[in-house]
């Protein structure tokens, strides 16, 4: 089959690889989309996923597509069936799994990270892992689900009301994701911190009351921020703009050598919460379901769509393509 494999820290090559072999409870999938994720971005520059990565692997944890063969023990898919791909893998045991916290599973394998993932032509899965999609749902959006799951993860971590005033730190694909799930709320008001012009439309198509350029040091001050860059800049911006009682979540995924400054004294005298999210626990149903009631639009999200083979000069030139969301596609 065809790949596209990370061999390497910035090195992606476009070849010929062996068919996944089929063990017991797994399936193989025939991958239709694939989405590009920050995370694939930190892991083509040498940082981790959810785990540590080591090449040659198969990138890809954004997948869908169609199941064309079934492992033994397999009783809950069949041949035909269009699925999306939790992509995490938790061991069951450790104690973080035992007391209801399985992202943060001590063992975490994970599709597309310390195994092999979507961006190749055929992926294999555990069952278990495999949601079956309505018709409704195209394979591009499908892909997004995971995305969209661990945006749930995080979107539950805050509390909202009408009286909330929140402030989304990022226009990009997580951001208007976010900026979704909030208007759905009611809440008084959302802004949007975002230095470009170009998806400044989009935004406020999407809900958006109100969109600012960072650069513009426009002071805003929100009950609920939602950090959606991991830079640090954009994160102690998160903190100057809480206001009292305000709610920081920290969902942007920073390198891990990022530091930032944050005086304690204003944490507390502010009676700050601040919380982080990792991955997306259980939240692929309800992804799926705000997807097929149009609840939530992923399509209009899309920028750019490509090709396996189109990959690796992606990948290389990213920073210059002004991608928003890059979907590979398999025709």
């Amino acid at each position: 089959m065809k790949a596209a494999i990370l061999t390497g820290i910035k090195q992606i090559e476009f070849m010929d690889t062996t068919m996944p072999k089929l063990v017991h409870g797994e399936v193989v999938i025939n991958v239709k989309s694939c989405g590009i994720c920050g995370t694939d971005k930190h892991i083509y520059h040498g940082e981790p996923g959810s785990a540590a990565v080591i090449p040659p692997r198969i990138l890809g944890h954004e997948l869908a597509g169609e199941v064309v063969e079934i492992g033994t023990g397999v009783t809950t898919l069949k041949k035909g069936d269009r699925v999306t791909i939790d992509p995490n893998i938790y061991c069951g045991t450790c104690h973080y799994c035992r007391n209801n916290r399985v992202n943060l599973c001590e063992n975490m394998q994970a599709i597309g990270v310390t195994r092999d993932g979507g961006m190749g032509e055929y992926c294999v899965a555990p069952a278990a892992n495999c949601y079956v999609i309505p018709d409704s749902i195209t394979f591009e959006e499908a892909a997004l689900v995971e995305p969209l799951g661990c945006v749930l993860h995080g979107f539950k971590k805050v509390e909202l009301s009408t009286l909330s005033r929140v402030l989304i730190i990022g226009g990009g694909f997580i951001g208007q994701l976010f900026l979704q799930l909030v208007k759905g709320q009611n809440v008084a008001s959302v802004v949007v911190s975002e230095p470009s012009e170009s998806k400044k439309d989009l935004l406020y198509q999407l809900g958006a009351d109100e969109v600012i350029n960072p650069l513009d040091n426009h002071p805003v001050e929100a009950d609920v921020v939602i950090e959606c860059v991991g830079k640090k800049e954009s994160m102690e911006a998160a903190f100057r703009s809480a206001a009292k009682g305000g709610q920081v979540l920290l969902f942007g995924v920073a390198s891990p050598e990022t530091a930032i400054s944050v005086f304690p004294y204003e944490i507390f005298s502010k009676e700050l919460t601040i919380k982080g999210s990792f991955v997306n626990p259980y939240t692929h149903e309800e992804a799926i379901a705000l997807i097929a009631n149009r609840v939530i639009d992923v399509q209009s999200l899309i920028s750019h769509q490509i090709s396996l083979e189109e990959l690796p000069s992606v990948m290389a030139d990213y920073p210059s393509l002004s991608v928003s969301k890059a979907i590979v596609v398999n025709k």
